[in-house]
């Protein structure tokens, strides 16, 4: 019988260095309401929300702000705010 094999993608650092310097929007994270599903760091496209044992965090030097993570987000803890 063959082992089968499931890809699985990983998000990672922008290969092309730093890109969040021409962001317009970018995302905040309400910590009450975040209970740390992790679905905003796997579809984050830019690998730009950072995983601890406890808690998440958004790298803004590689976030463009596209908003993918607060639109996953089940509990809405993630709000796309203007940048300033």
């Amino acid at each position: 019988m063959r082992e089968k094999i499931v890809p699985i993608s990983t998000p990672a650092k922008g290969a092309v260095g730093k890109t969040g310097f021409w962001r317009t929007f970018k995302p905040i994270i309400d910590r009450e309401k975040c209970i740390k599903c992790l679905l905003c760091w796997l579809y984050c496209p830019e690998g730009a929300i950072l995983r601890t044992d406890d808690d998440i965090t958004i790298d803004y030097d590689y976030c463009k702000g596209c908003g993918i993570c607060a639109n996953e987000c089940p509990r809405k803890a993630i709000e796309i705010v203007l940048e300033r």
